[in-house]
């Protein structure tokens, strides 16, 4: 039983470690948050920004790396 919280907690950490390191280092990235199809609309009153290609791909890398974590953990 406390094997298994074991291994939970040390995904949840290595999750927070890894999702810290994006948000530090995310203005080192080029391409995050500016890749075509994101949607941008600037008025005279304010502007809109909605990343929607950038969440699609950040899902899509987190997906992998969940499942890569998951089959080592033997579940």
């Amino acid at each position: 039983m406390l094997t298994g919280l074991g291994k939970i907690l040390l995904i949840i950490g290595g999750v927070i470690i890894v999702l810290g390191l994006i948000l530090y280092f995310s203005q080192h990235i080029p391409f995050l948050g500016k890749l075509p199809g994101d949607i941008t609309i600037k008025k005279d009153g304010g502007s809109f920004y909605f990343p929607i290609v950038t969440c699609i791909i950040i899902s899509i890398v987190l997906t992998i790396i969940i499942n890569i974590i998951l089959r080592f953990i033997g579940k």
